[in-house]
């Protein structure tokens, strides 16, 4: 058993008494990529007196099922880990759907209801719903715009990326990020530069915006919401978190969780 995944081991060997593998489980997976609000919604679910058990979540399963043993070790810089997950899934097309799927759990820990936060992007998702037809799925999104404004209020030391340029003229060097022109207006990039007047400083605008670009680049959080919107009522939830306060979303899981059979 992994000290970051307590009372979860991976399989093989198969389950034994005590243990009920997570494919079988009625999961509640959250699906978004970064900064759309998926710990704030999870705080506000917990103070609602939910009772939920929360599951180790993605970065603590990244690091024990795909970075760890691809790496050696420990890696803080998300391009890196974008890299490492990516070759994982090479030989896991499930990505993380694939990874949590495979983890076997000590009931006597975990009792339930459990939610897990979370996946990312049309592969995952549609892996997950396709081979685990036990689990349901709580999609939440923002616009990229507010994404990079909440990384840079939230200061979690593992956004950490590698950003070049010198901030002098920080609207120009934004709109030359890779990928900035498909993801962003031109409102958006006049925004985002002038939160540097704010007391932002610009290599943190950029670095954070790096973030989620890059994380745009291999999730496309816009065809998972697509494809859970196919799913019946029952298996898929999708709100928007820059609409509704996280009170409001918290408050729709836990009234859509308890008309769930």
């Amino acid at each position: 058993m992994s000290a970051a995944l307590a009372f979860l081991r991976a399989a093989p060997p198969p389950p034994g008494p005590g243990e009920r593998p997570l494919a079988a489980w009625p999961l509640t997976v959250l699906v978004g990529v970064t900064g759309v609000g998926k710990s704030t919604a999870l705080a506000a679910l917990r103070g609602l007196g939910s009772g939920v058990q929360v599951l180790p979540d993605r970065r603590e399963v990244t690091d024990a099922v795909m970075i760890g043993p691809l790496a050696g070790g420990p890696v803080r810089d998300r391009e890196e880990r974008f890299a490492l997950t990516a070759r994982y899934r090479e030989t896991h097309p499930g990505g993380m759907a694939q990874a949590l799927g495979s983890l076997v759990a000590d009931t006597a820990h975990w009792t339930g209801p459990l939610v897990f936060d979370g996946l990312r992007g049309l592969d995952e998702v549609q892996y997950a719903a396709q081979t685990f037809p036990a689990w349901r799925f709580v999609a939440l999104g923002a616009p990229d715009r507010v994404r990079v404004e909440r990384l840079l209020g939230r200061a979690d030391a593992f956004d950490q990326v590698a950003a070049a340029g010198s901030g002098q003229h920080l609207r120009a060097e934004l709109a030359a990020l890779p990928g900035a022109a498909q993801v962003f207006s031109a409102a958006d990039l006049d925004t985002l530069a002038g939160l540097a007047a704010q007391g932002h400083a610009p290599a943190d605008l950029l670095a954070k915006t790096k973030i989620v670009l890059s994380e745009r680049r291999h999730y496309d959080p816009a065809a998972a919401e697509a494809f859970l919107r196919t799913l019946p009522p029952t298996r898929a939830l999708v709100l928007d978190t820059h609409r509704l306060a996280p009170a409001e979303v918290a408050a729709a899981i836990q009234g859509w969780t308890g008309e769930m059979p």
